[in-house]
């Protein structure tokens, strides 16, 4: 039995109380972004799941697929620091057809428009725990087959495996016979 080794601790693992000093803030308010950010996707059918760990080593914040198979990719930033600091972010655009980001409404989304955040080819999003809007259609790359059609058995493994998670916390303590 081979346990899928794409998956990463959710957030909702650490103390992400704002009480939990400023990086638990940060993980809170990206969670509350990822919610908005879902809802938007869900409405358009496409289903998203986070914090999935590329084969690259990199972590998706949110990763998710149409029905035509295609995949999105968004990365959640809050802080401006951490969206100037990102320099990893570009590890994404070979697991996806689309990449956006997704901005906290305090956020000057001004900023992604400039020529090292690649406005031509990636989405901005500005999303709350509510909703989210996009603001600049990502415009759509299509993956090689060989590299999607492997992104996607990852992608639906990891949802399998966090689907019975869910049902049986325990199930992975369960050694094959």
């Amino acid at each position: 039995m081979i346990i899928d080794s794409h998956i990463a601790l959710s957030a909702s693992d650490a103390d992400t109380s704002p009480s939990a000093g400023r990086a638990g803030a940060a993980i809170y308010e990206a969670q509350h972004i990822a919610r908005g950010v879902t809802r938007l996707f869900a409405r358009h059918a496409i289903w998203m799941l986070p914090e999935f760990n590329l084969p690259n080593k990199r972590r998706a914040d949110l990763i998710g697929m149409d029905k035509g198979g295609n995949i999105v990719i968004v990365e959640i930033k809050v802080a401006k620091s951490d969206l100037l600091g990102d320099k990893k972010w570009t590890d994404y655009l070979e697991y996806c057809d689309q990449f956006y980001w997704a901005l906290a409404p305090n956020l000057d989304s001004n900023i992604v428009n400039g020529e090292l955040f690649l406005p031509e080819r990636t989405g901005l999003i500005v999303a709350d725990s509510y909703d989210a809007e996009v603001l600049r259609p990502a415009r759509r790359n299509a993956l090689a087959s060989a590299r999607r059609t492997k992104t996607l058995k990852l992608l639906g493994a990891a949802a399998l495996q966090r689907n019975a998670m869910q049902n049986d916390p325990h199930i992975l303590d369960i050694n094959e016979s």
